[in-house]
């Protein structure tokens, strides 16, 4: 995907601009000058500027995405840094957290400078994530603060929990000085044993062997335990259960400062979809039932999840055409991401402004990252979306190396005309 330099002075005009930081939507003008917002408003002149007519198309904040795989180091015949990046800015993303499940992991204060560095020449800002466990084996804590001092964001040994709450607990305790967050995937593996599914009537008929709900409740409640009694703070990824939903509420109307995210494929499949066996629908957590649906829905919309984020997971072909048993779990989700999630969000009656705090104030909010991109003199970072474009989902609106998504052939609805950033706009 090839970007185009913006000139020194670039006005985008007719835009339906929505500023998620303060609430406000209205017809205006955004000025970038030398690459930076110079102003955003009603009426802008700007002689000699290139306009960038948007026909009313709307204007908003980069989305960022806290949960992503681009496999390098160590896989890179998956994803890469550039093909990554790539796949975001289709997707309207401007800036990404990469999970540390590499190969090796990023588990050393190197390993997360070697990010940062190969990252630094890319169009995306991509935030490291460090592990929290040496070789991500849930058994001595990495140089936590080393890592943080060369840029990682937050902990995780993501793809593998955390099973034992004392080092759970020690994380948390370590990482609180430093304002960072830790997130567990939220899975005891001494009840998921196999399971290649939700463990329900469906696994039944398919004859998979089921992975039961209370797998993740079960260790994002003991997570919850843990951050009240250490003080440390948690972020719970790809909730995907109505069970965890309960706990996770009960623990904000306690007072409890945790945050949540969900995936769009989470909101969007159902646990039937498997009946074909595609291997594409095999993630981990796994897609429940209607009933989980609907509750994580409604969990989005009264605010207990807070974010929506990708888990974008790639995989080879090679290895996803391999029997249900034996495939990886994960797909990918950075370009299908907005227009699945406002496809059915939209459908349960949020609004336009509400999906897209989902999209960006709230995960930089998780991150402690600059949530007000409409500031005079922060860097550009704007996607331009028609909310209304409803379309097919289909392998030529990929651009992450791997294919491995049950999204193509799926009608979604809104849909990412542009996106700015890194000095660039590239069209979509």
């Amino acid at each position: 995907m090839k970007g185009k330099a913006l000139p020194k002075q670039f006005l985008i005009k007719n835009g339906d601009i929505i500023d998620p930081v303060k609430g406000e939507r209205f017809i205006g003008s955004v000025l970038i000058s030398s690459g930076r917002i110079e102003k955003v408003g009603k009426r802008i002149s700007a002689n000699g500027a290139t306009v960038y007519d948007a026909g009313g198309k709307v204007v908003t904040h980069g989305f960022c995405d806290v949960h992503v795989h681009f496999r390098e180091p160590g896989r890179e015949d998956k994803e890469t840094l550039a093909t990554g990046a790539e796949a975001a800015i289709a997707g309207g993303f401007t800036q990404v957290c990469a999970m540390p499940n590499t190969e090796p992991p990023l588990d050393s204060p190197e390993s997360i400078r070697f990010i940062v560095e190969k990252a630094a020449d890319l169009p995306i800002k991509i935030h490291p994530i460090g592990a929290i466990s040496v070789g991500q084996q849930g058994k001595k804590l990495t140089e936590l603060g080393a890592m943080a001092q060369e840029g990682a964001v937050a902990f995780s040994d993501d793809g593998i929990p955390v099973m034992d709450s004392g080092v759970m607990r020690r994380v948390l305790e370590y990482a609180e000085p430093l304002g960072m967050p830790v997130i567990n995937h939220a899975e005891d593996l001494t009840l998921k044993l196999d399971g290649q599914m939700h463990e329900g009537s469906w696994s039944t008929r398919l004859g998979l062997a089921g992975i039961p709900d209370v797998s993740e409740s079960i260790m994002v409640n003991r997570d919850l335990e843990l951050a009240s009694m250490t003080g440390g703070r948690l972020h719970v990824p790809h909730v995907s259960s109505a069970k965890s939903v309960e706990w996770i509420r009960g623990a904000k109307a306690g007072g409890l400062d945790i945050t949540a995210e969900v995936t769009p494929h989470h909101l969007f499949f159902i646990d039937e979809d498997l009946h074909s066996f595609d291997t594409n629908y095999k993630v981990a957590p796994p897609i429940r039932t209607e009933n989980d649906r609907q509750v994580l829905m409604t969990a989005v919309k009264d605010g207990t999840i807070d974010c929506i984020a990708t888990d974008h997971a790639p995989h080879t072909v090679e290895e996803k055409e391999a029997p249900f048993d034996w495939a990886p779990c994960g797909m990918i989700g950075l370009e299908s991401a907005f227009g699945a999630a406002w496809k059915v969000l939209s459908g349960l009656g949020m609004n336009l402004e509400e999906v897209i705090h989902c999209f960006t104030i709230n995960p930089r909010l998780v991150m402690d990252f600059e949530e007000d991109l409409f500031s005079a003199g922060i860097e550009a970072e704007l996607t331009i979306l028609d909310p209304d474009e409803e379309w097919t989902f289909a392998e030529e609106h990929i651009h992450s190396k791997s294919r491995n998504t049950p999204f193509a052939g799926e009608s979604l609805k809104g849909r990412i005309k542009a996106t700015i950033t890194g000095g660039k706009i590239f069209e979509l």
